[in-house]
Protein backbone atom coordinates (compact mmCIF):
# COMPACT_ATOMS: atom_id res chain seq x y z
CA UNK A 1 0.00 0.00 0.00
CA UNK A 2 1.20 3.74 -0.86
CA UNK A 3 2.29 5.94 1.76
CA UNK A 4 1.95 9.52 2.32
CA UNK A 5 5.13 11.31 3.34
CA UNK A 6 5.27 14.84 4.24
CA UNK A 7 9.24 16.49 3.22
CA UNK A 8 9.31 19.70 4.36
CA UNK A 9 12.66 21.03 2.69
CA UNK A 10 14.80 23.76 5.17
CA UNK A 11 18.00 23.68 4.05
CA UNK A 12 17.37 27.81 3.17
CA UNK A 13 19.18 30.85 4.69
CA UNK A 14 16.30 33.20 4.89
CA UNK A 15 18.58 35.69 3.53
CA UNK A 16 15.21 38.13 2.98
CA UNK A 17 14.49 37.85 6.56
CA UNK A 18 17.66 39.69 7.29
CA UNK A 19 17.54 37.94 10.85
CA UNK A 20 20.75 36.47 12.73
CA UNK A 21 19.35 32.44 12.06
CA UNK A 22 17.32 31.30 9.08
CA UNK A 23 13.65 32.17 9.49
CA UNK A 24 12.54 28.50 10.53
CA UNK A 25 14.42 29.01 13.59
CA UNK A 26 12.58 32.61 14.75
CA UNK A 27 10.86 31.82 18.16
CA UNK A 28 6.92 31.94 17.16
CA UNK A 29 4.66 31.89 20.58
CA UNK A 30 6.83 29.74 22.21
CA UNK A 31 8.47 27.82 19.67
CA UNK A 32 10.78 27.64 16.35
CA UNK A 33 8.73 28.75 13.56
CA UNK A 34 9.16 25.15 11.82
CA UNK A 35 7.51 23.58 14.80
CA UNK A 36 4.19 24.79 14.06
CA UNK A 37 4.74 23.33 10.56
CA UNK A 38 6.26 20.13 11.20
CA UNK A 39 3.46 20.15 13.77
CA UNK A 40 0.71 19.99 11.63
CA UNK A 41 2.12 17.62 9.38
CA UNK A 42 2.31 15.06 12.30
CA UNK A 43 -1.14 15.64 13.05
CA UNK A 44 -2.73 14.48 9.70
CA UNK A 45 -3.47 11.18 10.47
CA UNK A 46 -3.19 9.89 7.21
CA UNK A 47 0.68 10.79 6.89
CA UNK A 48 3.10 8.18 8.25
CA UNK A 49 6.11 9.94 8.19
CA UNK A 50 7.22 14.04 8.25
CA UNK A 51 10.62 14.29 6.90
CA UNK A 52 12.58 17.54 6.88
CA UNK A 53 15.26 18.12 5.30
CA UNK A 54 17.92 20.31 6.68
CA UNK A 55 21.32 21.62 5.56
CA UNK A 56 24.58 19.39 6.30
CA UNK A 57 26.24 22.22 7.98
CA UNK A 58 22.92 23.22 10.03
CA UNK A 59 24.14 24.79 13.37
CA UNK A 60 20.32 25.29 15.04
CA UNK A 61 18.28 22.43 14.52
CA UNK A 62 19.48 20.37 17.86
CA UNK A 63 19.44 23.47 19.48
CA UNK A 64 15.86 22.97 19.89
CA UNK A 65 13.43 20.12 21.39
CA UNK A 66 11.07 18.86 18.33
CA UNK A 67 9.04 16.74 20.55
CA UNK A 68 6.85 15.24 17.55
CA UNK A 69 5.42 11.94 16.14
CA UNK A 70 6.50 10.79 13.21
CA UNK A 71 9.48 13.45 12.53
CA UNK A 72 12.75 12.20 10.52
CA UNK A 73 15.79 14.38 9.99
CA UNK A 74 17.57 13.98 7.01
CA UNK A 75 20.59 16.50 6.66
CA UNK A 76 21.21 16.26 3.35
CA UNK A 77 20.16 19.73 1.87
CA UNK A 78 21.13 21.09 -1.28
CA UNK A 79 22.02 24.38 -2.55
CA UNK A 80 18.34 24.77 -4.17
CA UNK A 81 14.89 23.54 -3.30
CA UNK A 82 14.75 21.10 -5.89
CA UNK A 83 18.29 19.72 -5.24
CA UNK A 84 17.37 19.51 -1.54
CA UNK A 85 13.75 18.09 -2.34
CA UNK A 86 15.67 15.39 -4.56
CA UNK A 87 18.19 14.44 -2.03
CA UNK A 88 15.42 14.18 0.47
CA UNK A 89 13.72 11.68 -1.60
CA UNK A 90 16.66 9.60 -2.41
CA UNK A 91 17.45 9.56 1.52
CA UNK A 92 13.70 8.39 2.36
CA UNK A 93 14.07 5.96 -0.21
CA UNK A 94 10.23 6.11 -1.34
CA UNK A 95 8.27 3.26 -3.52
CA UNK A 96 8.18 4.78 -6.66
CA UNK A 97 3.86 5.02 -5.80
CA UNK A 98 3.99 6.77 -2.43
CA UNK A 99 2.46 10.13 -2.30
CA UNK A 100 4.80 12.61 -1.35
CA UNK A 101 3.75 16.29 0.41
CA UNK A 102 6.04 18.76 -0.16
CA UNK A 103 5.45 21.41 2.11
CA UNK A 104 7.34 25.06 3.15
CA UNK A 105 8.93 25.29 5.94
CA UNK A 106 7.92 29.22 6.22
CA UNK A 107 4.08 28.18 5.68
CA UNK A 108 3.21 28.12 9.03
CA UNK A 109 -0.31 28.33 9.62
CA UNK A 110 -1.36 25.49 7.41
CA UNK A 111 -4.62 23.96 9.04
CA UNK A 112 -4.93 20.11 9.10
CA UNK A 113 -8.31 20.45 7.01
CA UNK A 114 -6.33 21.44 4.32
CA UNK A 115 -4.14 18.91 3.83
CA UNK A 116 -6.90 16.57 4.57
CA UNK A 117 -8.89 18.25 1.64
CA UNK A 118 -5.93 17.91 -0.47
CA UNK A 119 -5.29 14.09 0.03
CA UNK A 120 -8.58 13.24 -0.12
CA UNK A 121 -8.88 15.33 -3.53
CA UNK A 122 -5.34 13.57 -5.06
CA UNK A 123 -5.56 10.22 -3.82
CA UNK A 124 -7.13 8.84 -6.91
CA UNK A 125 -5.91 11.47 -9.03
CA UNK A 126 -3.23 10.46 -11.83
CA UNK A 127 -0.87 12.87 -11.49
CA UNK A 128 -1.02 15.06 -8.48
CA UNK A 129 -1.34 18.59 -7.56
CA UNK A 130 -1.16 21.42 -5.02
CA UNK A 131 -2.83 23.77 -2.77
CA UNK A 132 -3.29 27.28 -4.78
CA UNK A 133 -5.89 30.62 -4.46
CA UNK A 134 -7.61 31.96 -6.99
CA UNK A 135 -5.83 35.11 -7.60
CA UNK A 136 -8.44 37.87 -6.07
CA UNK A 137 -6.99 41.01 -6.89
CA UNK A 138 -6.41 43.09 -10.02
CA UNK A 139 -3.13 42.04 -11.27
CA UNK A 140 -0.77 44.66 -12.74
CA UNK A 141 2.65 44.01 -14.92
CA UNK A 142 5.22 47.09 -14.34
CA UNK A 143 7.54 48.24 -16.74
CA UNK A 144 11.06 48.46 -16.41
CA UNK A 145 10.95 51.94 -14.47
CA UNK A 146 7.94 50.66 -12.27
CA UNK A 147 5.02 51.98 -13.71
CA UNK A 148 2.21 49.74 -14.91
CA UNK A 149 2.77 48.41 -18.18
CA UNK A 150 -0.34 46.34 -18.36
CA UNK A 151 -2.74 45.18 -16.55
CA UNK A 152 -3.34 41.45 -16.55
CA UNK A 153 -6.39 39.52 -16.90
CA UNK A 154 -7.10 37.39 -13.92
CA UNK A 155 -9.19 34.85 -15.07
CA UNK A 156 -7.61 31.29 -14.88
CA UNK A 157 -5.00 32.48 -12.36
CA UNK A 158 -3.91 31.12 -9.36
CA UNK A 159 -1.53 31.58 -6.53
CA UNK A 160 0.30 28.28 -5.98
CA UNK A 161 0.81 27.05 -2.11
CA UNK A 162 2.22 23.86 -0.23
CA UNK A 163 2.00 21.09 0.15
CA UNK A 164 2.15 20.16 -3.18
CA UNK A 165 1.66 16.63 -3.72
CA UNK A 166 2.68 14.20 -6.40
CA UNK A 167 4.08 10.53 -6.53
CA UNK A 168 7.37 9.79 -5.65
CA UNK A 169 8.82 8.17 -8.82
CA UNK A 170 6.89 11.14 -10.69
CA UNK A 171 8.12 14.12 -8.82
CA UNK A 172 11.65 12.37 -8.72
CA UNK A 173 11.83 11.79 -12.43
CA UNK A 174 11.13 15.58 -13.09
CA UNK A 175 13.50 16.95 -10.88
CA UNK A 176 16.15 14.81 -12.27
CA UNK A 177 15.13 16.06 -15.49
CA UNK A 178 15.20 19.90 -15.18
CA UNK A 179 17.90 22.27 -13.81
CA UNK A 180 17.79 22.66 -10.28
CA UNK A 181 18.69 26.61 -10.17
CA UNK A 182 15.49 26.73 -12.49
CA UNK A 183 12.68 25.39 -10.46
CA UNK A 184 10.57 27.31 -8.01
CA UNK A 185 8.62 24.34 -6.88
CA UNK A 186 7.91 20.80 -7.07
CA UNK A 187 4.76 21.45 -9.91
CA UNK A 188 6.67 23.33 -11.99
CA UNK A 189 8.87 20.70 -12.74
CA UNK A 190 6.16 18.21 -13.19
CA UNK A 191 4.07 20.55 -15.80
CA UNK A 192 7.88 20.92 -17.92
CA UNK A 193 7.37 16.75 -17.48
CA UNK A 194 4.41 17.44 -19.37
CA UNK A 195 2.12 16.53 -17.02
CA UNK A 196 -1.06 18.72 -15.63
CA UNK A 197 -1.56 18.93 -11.66
CA UNK A 198 -4.58 19.58 -10.69
CA UNK A 199 -5.19 22.68 -8.37
CA UNK A 200 -7.14 22.31 -4.96
CA UNK A 201 -8.33 25.45 -3.03
CA UNK A 202 -6.26 26.54 -0.57
CA UNK A 203 -6.70 28.74 2.35
CA UNK A 204 -5.77 32.25 2.89
CA UNK A 205 -3.74 31.49 6.33
CA UNK A 206 -1.54 29.36 4.63
CA UNK A 207 0.85 31.96 3.70
CA UNK A 208 4.41 32.07 3.66
CA UNK A 209 6.78 34.02 6.30
CA UNK A 210 8.87 35.71 4.04
CA UNK A 211 9.16 39.02 6.16
CA UNK A 212 9.63 40.31 9.64
CA UNK A 213 6.35 41.94 9.49
CA UNK A 214 4.74 38.69 8.41
CA UNK A 215 5.50 37.50 12.01
CA UNK A 216 2.72 39.63 13.68
CA UNK A 217 0.02 38.12 11.38
CA UNK A 218 1.35 34.26 11.97
CA UNK A 219 0.85 34.68 15.52
CA UNK A 220 -2.03 36.06 15.95
CA UNK A 221 -3.50 33.14 13.42
CA UNK A 222 -1.56 30.46 15.76
CA UNK A 223 -2.63 31.81 19.01
CA UNK A 224 -6.65 32.24 17.81
CA UNK A 225 -6.23 28.65 17.10
CA UNK A 226 -5.04 27.37 20.21
CA UNK A 227 -7.74 29.14 21.82
CA UNK A 228 -10.41 27.57 20.04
Amino acid sequence: MARYIALVPAAGSGSRFGAASPKQYLQLNGKPLMWHTLATLAAVSAIDEVAVVISPQDEWFDDFAWDLPKLRVCRVGGASRAESVGNGLAALGCDADDWVLVHDAARCCLSVAAVERLIATLSGHQVGGLLALPVPDTVKRADSEGHVGATVPRNGLWLAQTPQMFRAGVLEKALREQPADDITDEASAVERAGLKPLLVEGDAQNFKVTYPRDLALARAILAARAGQ
